[in-house]
């Protein structure tokens, strides 16, 4: 199975593949989308998309997973971040992808083991179950494969507990 993972920002949104087969994690490819501060937010978020769309259509993943929003002491902070998400939503729901979606301590609990993990923890641990050379930069991109790490290993889970597998599904117009 093919997964994308996504961790959404306005300035910057990374997105990692991942191939897990016969329970074995690879890294296919990663990168990061940025966005220019000095454009206008309705170009930014259609760049966003237009470049998740395109690496939907270079990859082909089966499903996808993203990163959900943690607000913590300043709300005014996540609403661009609230911005790029739905329109990688938006973009994955076209392509019709099935969506995991996963808080942050949920991705770092299912990577590093506890929900209190930095980034330095994050990466490593993306690069030795992927079985990279290197950490993965930028920290977006690390983030991506986290989260697409964090979507095998409680796809895994709900299938064995018969729980919900997928939050959402795209509708692919």
């Amino acid at each position: 199975m093919v997964i994308l993972g996504i961790d959404p920002g306005l300035a910057h949104t990374g997105w990692g593949i991942i191939e897990e087969r016969r329970g074995e994690v690879r890294c296919r490819a990663y990168g990061c989308i940025e966005t220019s501060a000095g454009s206008p937010l309705a170009v930014r978020l259609s760049h966003i998309a237009r470049d998740l769309k395109g690496v939907v259509e270079r990859y082909r993943p089966d499903t996808a997973a993203i990163e959900s929003i943690y607000f913590g002491a300043n709300v005014r902070s996540a609403i661009p971040t609230a911005h790029a998400r739905g329109a990688a939503l938006v973009a994955l729901s076209e392509c019709a992808l099935e969506i995991g979606e996963y808080t942050p301590m949920q991705i770092k609990q299912a990577v590093v083991g506890t929900g209190a993990a930095d980034k330095r923890q994050v990466a490593y641990m993306v690069r030795t179950l992927t079985q990279l050379d290197h950490d993965p930069h930028p920290d977006h991109a690390a983030d991506a494969l986290a989260c697409a790490i964090c979507h095998v290993n409680l796809s895994r889970t709900r299938a064995l507990t018969g729980g919900e597998f997928y939050q959402q599904r795209g509708t692919g117009y």
